[in-house]
């Protein structure tokens, strides 16, 4: 194993020779570096992704400062090495190191994986053949660290399945630290006896300990466990209560994407948007309250110096007290130039109210999404907006001085139809006429058109994804419709892009043999123009008899087992079909704050709740008529 002397050589030698040396040298404000042999416990968390995206990561940042409060633990951090550093790292055989201490991740009692979104598959793999880990958790020994991963693609852990030792499904606030207790506890047994030990905490989930059988037509027949640790289904972990949020950010030494502070206000939303994976798993809403925020705001533009603050959720303009909390925030930071942000808005009208009131403070651009432009496709998504409530809000952002909209479209959503992409640059080419009579001719839009993925643990993972042909002919339309206009600015993910990854988020545990093959045959950084290379994933699917269509381009049977059927996110598969069923006949729910629809985290989270009780609970504990329905419905693999 490399010492840390003979990295910082080596460093010495190739680091003015990579875009960008800042990214590999740490030493920066607040990073912590803790004394290496009084830990009993070292974790290196890793974010497979570049510096510059993954410094600003916040759930490495809530983990980096868990961990590191504890006195016989240490975190340190690494990512994934751009292209040029990866090549001389190679050539000059220097292993992936953390941060902190330039230690080899290979030396570290853990590593933590953080996997948000799941183009970063052959990228993780990648640090691991660079740290000098065996790729699977098979060939590993006692000697390895245990590998792990979290984050919300954690919902379907079957493509990566070979390749971690186990998964944290949820919330890892209260579960990292039962694994740093675990792994003391256990640091003398063999490896195999630590596994069955891990599979025991509630919300981890170690594949090994499971089999998947097939049907003839390549569907799942069952998931079953192996031994008498592991249960039959994983449920995620939900902490009851917000604990205090990081305040001491790392700063990084060169620009990154998201240089700022970021406090995260609330968790979870109650809009029951359908095609929304983060709203489904994140569920229930819990809330800090506006002292804990401002506070934590001051600490932390105290703690670093940044000169932008945002306020993170889902829907900010959902959160209980959100006009206060704006109020408290013009007051503490009146006068000083801090620019604050409120990602998530809704577009009715208090989004406009909100941001008047942070006049003094606001950004230049203002950022709302619609998702679908036609008021059918709304009703589809549960996502229902009347076109002239869009249009008065937009006027009145442009009126209030705001030059640039950013509005946010899918297409390829369920039943969709060319008059449905049609409707994205009408509503468009409106909403800047609209813009153009309040403002005048400097206004300008900016329209992100991404194309719809059906995630797992959603109403719409029954639905398949659009045809390339489809997604072509789609964006053709909107490019000759809205490329007329030089004041409004079209960006679109490309159907390349979308494929890869619908085959990631719902593939099987076979796709971890695609992925490796993929990733061999020089596929990384997926989501990056450098790293595509999708004739590559076709090739590996060919190489292993199997059929990417299968993944994508097919409607899922009502009593299909998906993949993910052992891992729950505690929303009731039940309650995802009726949801589903409702949106074929255009159907919505309103807010579930105003109604409970027994989407099965109410008993889950009612233990936690008692234990807990402080404020921030608000999924409603009513008994409604239209929860006695959905109760009575026969269950669809529940």
């Amino acid at each position: 194993m490399f010492t840390v002397e003979q990295i910082e050589a080596k460093l010495e030698q190739i680091l003015l020779k990579v875009e960008r040396p800042g990214r590999y040298v740490g030493g920066e404000l607040n990073s912590i570096r803790k004394d290496w042999d009084a830990a009993k416990t070292r974790v290196a968390l890793v974010f497979p992704d570049i510096y510059d995206i993954g410094v600003s990561n916040v759930g490495l940042k809530i983990l980096y400062d868990q961990i590191n409060q504890r006195e016989d633990a240490l975190a340190e951090r690494a990512y994934a090495p751009w292209l040029d550093m990866e090549a001389l790292m190679r050539e000059h055989g220097i292993p992936l190191y953390a941060l902190e201490s330039k230690r080899p991740l290979s030396g570290f009692d853990l590593i933590g994986f953080t996997l948000p979104y799941e183009t970063l598959y052959t990228n993780a793999i990648n640090v691991l053949d660079l740290a000098g880990i065996p790729l699977r958790s098979s060939d590993r020994d006692d000697s390895h660290p245990i590998v792990i991963a979290g984050g919300h693609s954690a919902v379907n852990p079957e493509p990566m399945h070979a390749f971690m030792d186990a998964f944290i499904v949820g919330e890892g606030e209260e579960v990292i630290h039962e694994i740093v207790n675990w792994l003391q506890e256990t640091q003398n047994a063999k490896r195999a006896d630590r596994l069955r030990e891990l599979a025991k905490i509630p919300g981890v989930y170690v594949p090994r300990f499971y089999e998947t059988a097939y049907m003839d037509d390549g569907t799942i027949k069952a998931v079953e466990p192996l031994i008498p640790e592991a249960p039959k289904t994983i449920r995620k972990r939900i902490v009851g209560k917000l604990p205090p949020p990081p305040v001491k950010f790392i700063v990084p030494n060169i620009d990154v994407v998201h240089n700022r502070v970021s406090v995260e206000i609330m968790r979870g939303c109650t809009r029951g948007c359908r095609f929304c994976h983060a709203g489904m798993i994140t569920r229930p809403v819990r809330e800090r309250s506006v002292q804990e925020v401002v506070e934590a705001a001051e600490a932390a533009v105290r703690a670093t110096g940044f000169e932008e603050l945002a306020l993170l959720s889902l829907s900010s303009s959902d959160y209980t007290h959100i006009k206060d909390l704006v109020d408290a925030i013009g007051e503490r930071f009146e006068g000083r130039k801090l620019t604050v942000s409120l990602p998530s808005l809704r577009i009715e009208s208090v989004s406009i109210e909100l941001m008047e009131k942070l006049k003094q403070h606001r950004s230049g651009g203002f950022t709302l999404a619609p998702e679908a432009a036609s008021e059918r496709m709304r009703r589809i998504i549960n996502k229902y907006i009347p076109d002239e409530d869009i249009i008065n809000t937009t006027r009145e952002i442009y009126a209030r001085g705001w030059t640039t909209i950013k509005l946010y479209f899918m297409i390829g959503h369920p039943s969709e139809t060319l008059e449905d992409v049609q409707a994205i640059a009408d509503l468009s080419k409106r909403v800047i006429a609209e813009g153009r009579k309040v403002a005048g001719w400097k206004v300008k839009l900016n329209v992100g058109v991404s194309t719809f993925v059906p995630k797992p643990q959603t109403p719409f993972q029954w639905v398949s994804c659009d045809t390339r042909e489809n997604i072509l002919e789609k964006q053709a339309l909107l490019k000759r419709e809205l490329f007329k206009d030089r004041n409004i600015k079209l960006s679109w993910t490309k159907p390349d892009d979308t494929l890869v990854e619908a085959w990631l988020s719902r593939g099987d545990r076979r796709m971890a043999e695609v992925i490796h093959t993929a990733w061999k045959n020089g596929a990384k950084f997926d989501a990056w123009e450098e790293g595509r290379k999708f004739e590559t994933w076709i090739a590996a699917f060919k190489e292993h008899g199997l059929d990417p269509a299968f993944y994508t381009h097919r409607q899922r049977r009502t009593d299909e087992i998906f993949p993910w059927e052992h891992i729950t996110a505690a929303v009731r598969k039940n309650y995802l079909f009726q949801d589903f069923r409702m949106s074929l006949e255009g159907q919505i729910r309103v807010d579930c704050r105003l109604n409970c629809y027994a989407c099965g985290i109410l008993p889950t989270f009612a233990n936690l709740r008692r234990e807990n009780p402080g404020e921030g609970w608000k999924c409603p504990d009513v008994k409604s008529p239209t929860r006695k329905m959905e109760m009575e419905l026969p269950l669809v693999g529940d």
